[in-house]
């Protein structure tokens, strides 16, 4: 890369503006748009997102403190807070969505090979859930959620390899996880791990149907008669695998279909659980490390949550909002490729909080993890005594 430029320019020429453009042209983003364009306002928000900027007010002091060093790192116009809180209340938020959409493919390839999966799998493993973003009913009245309490519902298919999110979906909080499901185009061979709280027997047999595996826990009504048992090795943890058949009417019209019902004592937690799942391959154990996989799903929510910003907003309308949520992704993308692309050892934290320092610095993106990693190598404990030991 040119050492002339920016650090900002440079993760930036990871992606395609080629892309980009096209995406903004799908939905007439920069019509009559003089100054201030889509790939701009894309520029000002992700730099808001990487040195977490509390406000509009923030974003616009902080980037016109560096001026002389935004035109080549892409942004032509000057930044004030009244033209991109217009921009994020008109330009379609669709953009940013079929963006980032762009970026997923690209970090799914880069991590499709992932060491860190532990299960030796080749089908692909889906983990999905939702979290609430709590809003202020007042000052968001489009965010229905409870009667005194708005919120929006970010529900997320995660790929484990990776910990990629492959498909999110904003609704408001009113909309029921369960009733997402039917968003999700379901792939043959592949397991989708859900938590018990999406049990839907006709939404589940709709999953059978398409010749895809789940995996979930069985809720504590779970009502069923025992066709047969197979025999299990109590020492790993495993008490019991049965094949069962739904009992009540309702459910067993809804799955008609036999299912595998497998219950698991967790030594660590000092708890039993019972899964249910089509699969009737995979050993129990497995089973149950694959449910154990749906906690990347919760940790990907506490990191974004954490790292990125999505709690707090800079403008109140749906599109807004929207165009916030996903250009906080195009980050988390878009670091996700910069640590495969550059072969970094760093964790994705780790990698976040640097950058957040040296934006604008010129040199070369690769000098500076170096620079902390030799750093860090040379950090060694001193021989000196460690005074009231």
């Amino acid at each position: 890369m040119n050492q002339g430029s920016t650090i900002f320019s440079q993760i930036f020429s990871l992606v395609s503006k080629y892309e980009f453009d096209k995406c903004v042209r799908r939905y007439e983003g920069n019509c009559r748009v003089q100054k201030f364009t889509c790939w701009e306002q894309f520029l000002a928000m992700s730099f808001a997102q990487l040195t977490y900027r509390e406000s509009l007010r923030d974003i616009e002091v902080c980037l016109n403190a560096v001026g002389s060093k935004l035109y080549h790192s892409g942004i032509r116009s000057r930044i004030a807070r009244s033209t991109l809180a217009d921009a994020n209340e008109k330009r379609n938020w669709r953009i940013y969505e079929d963006f980032g959409k762009l970026l997923i493919e690209e970090a799914r390839a880069l991590y499709a090979d992932d060491q860190e999966f532990s299960l030796n799998l080749k089908s692909m493993v889906y983990a999905f859930d939702s979290t609430t973003i709590d809003l202020c009913l007042k000052l968001f009245p489009w965010a229905k959620f409870r009667r005194r309490k708005g919120a929006v519902k970010m529900h997320t298919l995660l790929d484990v390899r990776g910990s990629i999110p492959i498909q999110v979906e904003v609704t408001t909080g009113a909309v029921h996880d369960v009733n997402m499901l039917d968003a999700l185009a379901f792939e043959a061979g592949a397991f989708y791990i859900l938590d018990r709280g999406y049990v839907d027997f006709d939404r589940l047999y709709h999953m059978e149907q398409a010749k895809a595996f789940f995996v979930t826990r069985a809720k504590d009504n779970f009502a069923f008669q025992r066709l047969y048992s197979k025999s299990v090795n109590k020492s790993k943890g495993v008490r019991c695998d049965q094949t069962v058949q739904l009992k009540g009417f309702y459910a067993a019209r809804d799955y008609p279909a036999k299912l595998r019902r497998i219950k698991y004592y967790d030594t660590e937690d000092d708890r039993t659980l019972i899964f249910l799942t089509n699969n009737f391959i995979l050993s129990a154990l497995t089973i149950a490390q694959l449910y154990e996989q749906r906690w990347k799903v919760e940790l990907f929510f506490k990191w974004i949550k954490q790292h990125l910003r999505i709690k707090a907003f800079y403008g109140t309308s749906s599109n807004a909002v929207n165009t916030q949520i996903w250009i906080a992704l195009c980050i988390y993308l878009l670091v996700c490729i910069l640590k495969k692309k550059m072969k970094l050892e760093q964790p994705i934290y780790t990698i976040l909080q640097i950058l957040s320092i040296s934006l604008f610095e010129k040199i070369p993106v690769r000098h500076v993890f170096q620079t902390y990693q030799n750093e860090k190598s040379n950090n060694k404990p001193c021989n000196q005594l460690i005074l009231f030991e």
